[in-house]
């Protein structure tokens, strides 16, 4: 297995390349947090875009955290993969996972865009970035969310992912960009030479910093 990136900033600069036909129409980027909200930024700066976050939550299987078993978006709309009751998730276990994660939702969409509503992605190219796909339950409730707004089209866009994964993420947008698509993953940190974990503050920053740029281009 060779290493594909060096960190998330490369992966994002090379995401960026990909999605040069969109410079100019002012796409919405829109980051999944943690980790991608970085490279969201980077891609946002080099098309000359908007940055937001997208806010869904993975739902966890019961006896392995990591798998992703589903995911859940900020109207409660949940997406539950196949494989859920193969890896011993009842039905009561997703609906006590299910306001678990609506919660941390809720607190995480204050934490991040305190005092705004989301950007409007009404009548927009919109790019989902997130730093890779392992599942993919994840992005389709990122995509589901998105496609309810009436975007103008709907990109979903990741440095590395599972076939599987993409084939499914597929029917919920109009377009995916991938750069790598590995026959041995595993998991999306395999890829990486570095991958730090992105804190909630770091988020923050992020955030703000490209909530003042653009207010000062637009003065």
């Amino acid at each position: 297995m060779s290493v594909a990136f060096a960190d998330r900033d490369d992966a994002a600069k090379r995401l960026a390349l990909a999605l040069d036909s969109y410079r100019g129409s002012n796409p919405l980027v829109l980051a999944i947090p943690r980790g991608a909200v970085p490279m969201g930024r980077v891609i946002a700066d080099e098309l000359d875009g908007e940055l937001d976050v997208l806010l869904v939550r993975k739902l966890r299987s019961p006896y392995s955290p990591e798998l992703a078993i589903g995911a859940l978006d900020e109207t409660g709309w949940t997406y539950i993969a196949p494989h859920a009751r193969e890896v011993g998730a009842t039905t009561e276990y997703i609906e006590r996972e299910k306001q678990m994660q609506f919660t941390l939702l809720r607190q995480r969409r204050a934490l991040y865009t305190p005092g705004r509503s989301p950007l409007d992605a009404k009548g927009k190219i919109v790019i989902v970035v997130d730093d890779g796909l392992a599942t993919g339950a994840t992005m389709v409730a990122a995509l589901h969310a998105v496609g309810t707004k009436a975007p103008a089209k709907l990109v979903c866009a990741v440095p590395v992912a599972s076939s599987r994964s993409l084939e499914l993420v597929r029917g919920y947008c109009d377009e995916v960009i991938c750069l790598k698509i590995p026959e041995d993953f595993y998991a999306v940190a395999q890829f990486y030479a570095s991958f730090p974990q992105v804190e909630d503050h770091e988020v923050v920053a992020l955030l703000k910093a490209r909530q003042r740029k653009r207010e000062v281009q637009h003065e």
